[in-house]
């Protein structure tokens, strides 16, 4: 094995999160996974007790129970804690006072603002001046390198990490204007997001088949989600975040609805780089002799050389601009076609393509 491979160790690995660190670390071609750390395991076989690790990890890596300074006084580089709120914060310290490296999967370091902390987690930080060091890296949305060499690296929530990839960027670029009340944020998440515990809320029985919300209006992790949007946005965001309790054993789903008038803009502006003069002038007639399908209407807008975003509407209509779509379709030729179908230019409102059908 080459001596190039960093140093790397797990506390809290037999948790779920913990679990999935082994299955990672143990494939990473960078790292060798020195140590495995689990008080309630400790001295038996990884692969005996995760048996989905057999095959993954060398069959002779034990767990051990190591405390926080037998942890800092190893030849390990660097450490993942996979452990609850408070407890990360016990082991924190300790290493990165000992030169080591340390990515927090708990919640002890992603908040800026402690008495947030206190009053989503119920107690004063364990580690304010650690804290304050701290590192909030959500890789894919980091502007530069510089969180590659931090020392303490506070890993984002799951409910946080799905809502905040897609909207950070939006935020950053002011296209967004989120009104409170209109930042609708709903997700649903696998029960393995709840941990081991034993509990009668998680058992088969109450979650087969069933969606709870839970955590409303005041879940932990819209202190997260909220902290990091103001930092994004330059300004105080406030969300409606509603999570929910899934049926499946793993995984998240996010929905979010959001006015944003910068992007509907945006997408206007860009149309209207393509299309200088909107008008109603883009036609063209389909061979339909019951209904119009999504292909058709297709071929359609490329035979009038429109955009490529075309919405059909069945029947008649009271807006302006499609009666006026049906009037010329009345009043031009059919060429034998029972169906016609138009297609309107750009909607500058709204940025797209609007679209109507006409049955003969």
């Amino acid at each position: 094995m080459s001596s190039n491979l960093t140093k790397v160790g797990i506390v809290g690995a037999s948790g779920y999160t913990g679990e999935e660190l082994v299955r990672v670390l143990a494939r990473h071609p960078k790292v060798r996974l020195a140590a495995v750390c689990s008080r309630t395991l400790a001295g038996k076989a990884v692969a005996d007790e995760i048996l989905r690790l057999r095959g993954v990890v060398d069959p002779a890596l034990l767990f051990s129970a190591s405390s926080p300074e037998e942890c800092a006084k190893s030849d390990v580089e660097a450490w993942f804690l996979a452990l609850p709120h408070g407890v990360a914060a016990e082991y924190a310290a300790p290493l990165v006072a000992a030169g080591k490296r340390v990515l927090d999967l708990s919640a002890d370091f992603r908040l800026r603002d402690l008495a947030l902390y206190k009053k989503y987690y119920d107690h004063d930080h364990p580690a304010p001046a650690l804290a304050a060091a701290a590192r909030y890296v959500i890789p894919e949305l980091q502007t530069d390198d510089s969180w590659k060499s931090a020392k303490l690296i506070a890993c984002p929530g799951c409910y946080p990490t799905s809502i905040q990839v897609p909207l950070v960027p939006l935020l950053r670029a002011g296209l967004l204007k989120p009104e409170p009340g209109r930042l609708v944020i709903n997700s649903y998440s696998g029960v393995s997001g709840a941990g081991k515990k034993a509990d009668v809320a998680f058992l088969f029985s109450e979650r087969d088949g069933s969606v709870k919300a839970y955590g409303i209006p005041g879940h932990r992790h819209i202190a997260e989600i909220e902290e990091q949007f103001a930092a994004a946005a330059g300004r105080p965001v406030v969300v409606q975040f509603n999570p929910h309790l899934a049926p499946m054993h793993r995984g998240i789903a996010t929905t979010i609805v959001v006015p944003a008038p910068g992007v509907s803009a945006a997408i206007a502006a860009r149309s209207a780089a393509l299309v200088p003069k909107p008008r109603l002038d883009a036609s063209a007639s389909v061979r339909c002799p019951e209904r119009i399908s999504g292909s058709e209407i297709r071929k359609a807008a490329l035979a009038a050389s429109t955009l490529a975003w075309v919405r059909m509407n069945r029947g008649m209509t009271n807006r302006p601009h499609e009666k006026a779509a049906y009037r010329r379709l009345q009043d031009g030729p059919r060429v034998g076609c029972r169906t016609h179908v138009t297609l309107l230019c750009l909607d500058p409102a709204t940025g797209l393509v609007r679209g109507t059908a006409l049955a003969s």
